[in-house]
């Protein structure tokens, strides 16, 4: 597009933690101007009444998703924020009448290839089958080239993002084997969305620390589909999640073994296939990365180390799990979909201490 020309950008479920980030990064995106927000239970107050730091600016006040007038409004893309199931009917809506506006979803519900395998995990046959076939999976470093011509991005998720990114680059590479991998991840309380729970109040979370979705995350479909591209076979990995008494923040610490690849060589492969990213950084070998290196920023961190059992090795990743993890990759989708410099709005450095 244009450099004179601003995107029209709507944020669909502008009340969630997703949706506030979102705002925040774009309001500081010389290319996208905010023209819809939308919150459904918060319509009709002022970003500034959900999220206070939104007083300075000026912002669209909440409207309903059922208020937008899709053809009207005419986005260039909108982002959806929404929870899943209910994503798909809108976007459906969405793109039958604005067909010229590109979406970026953050929710689960164009990730699965196969429709089969959502209703499998999700529960619920998928209510728009012919637009997950042109759905493209929007991990960019490694679908940089689809995106670009993309009119729906699926976005991964947050603890997927984190074992994506360095697992992928190591099957592709045959250097370890693909039966052998164990994914130990924890997330900030953010990633739980912000809807009020009883087991997510203070007393419940504080001075904790707890495994959830044990033996059968909904994350592992996504797991399992991209490591079975990248390794041109079945995957079915071992992922359990945890819930860390923390805002933000990913930390996954990966086990994997290289059968004729030492952990130097696992390293070299990461350190060689990410040299060139912008938002993928590799630590030397031997040093692991923390969430707080991470806060903020559209980063990944890559540690890898060598375990003490010979022909294993640890990777520990870290992202910020609402920007990397979430509406910082939508954002980066976003630029390489219109044809921007995929960096524009995302450079912000990491927010230390």
């Amino acid at each position: 597009m244009s450099s004179a020309k601003k995107a029209k950008i709507g944020v669909l479920g502008a009340s969630g933690y997703t949706g506030a980030e979102l705002v925040r990064l774009l309001l500081c995106h010389p290319q996208a101007e905010i023209k819809l927000l939308t919150a459904d239970r918060r319509a009709g107050k002022t970003m500034a009444d959900v999220f206070a730091q939104f007083a300075p600016f000026a912002l669209p006040t909440l409207t309903s998703v059922e208020d937008a007038d899709w053809s009207a409004l005419a986005l260039d893309v909108a982002f959806c924020a929404l929870p899943h199931g209910t994503t798909q009917t809108v976007i459906k809506e969405l793109l039958a009448r604005a067909p010229r506006s590109k979406v970026v979803d953050l929710s689960a519900d164009f990730r699965l290839a196969d429709p089969a395998s959502y209703a499998r995990w999700y529960g619920h046959a998928h209510a728009a089958p012919e637009l997950q076939k042109e759905a493209v999976y929007g991990l960019t470093e490694i679908y940089r080239e689809k995106i670009k011509n993309a009119r729906l991005v699926a976005n991964p998720g947050c603890y997927t993002t984190a074992a994506e990114l360095p697992l992928i680059p190591l099957l592709k590479a045959k250097a370890i084997d693909p039966d052998e991998i164990v994914v130990d991840a924890k997330s900030g309380m953010t990633g739980a969305g912000r809807a009020a729970r009883d087991d997510m109040v203070f007393a419940e979370v504080s001075e904790g620390f707890h495994a959830y979705g044990v033996g059968h995350h909904r994350h592992m479909a996504e797991l399992d589909q991209e490591f079975s591209r990248a390794a041109g076979r079945e995957v079915v990995v071992s992922f359990t999640p945890h819930l860390a008494p923390m805002n933000r923040g990913i930390l996954a610490t990966i086990y994997v073994r290289g059968p004729k690849a030492t952990p130097q060589d696992l390293h070299a492969v990461l350190a060689k296939a990410y040299a060139p990213e912008p938002f993928v950084h590799v630590l030397p070998f031997g040093a692991t990365p923390q969430t707080r290196h991470v806060r903020g920023s559209n980063m990944t961190f890559i540690g890898v180390a060598a375990d003490r059992i010979p022909g294993r090795a640890i990777i520990v990743s870290a992202l910020d799990n609402l920007t990397k993890g979430a509406s910082g990759q939508a954002v980066q989708n976003m630029n390489v979909m219109l044809g921007l410099p995929e960096t524009t709005g995302l450079e912000q450095v990491a927010l230390f201490p």
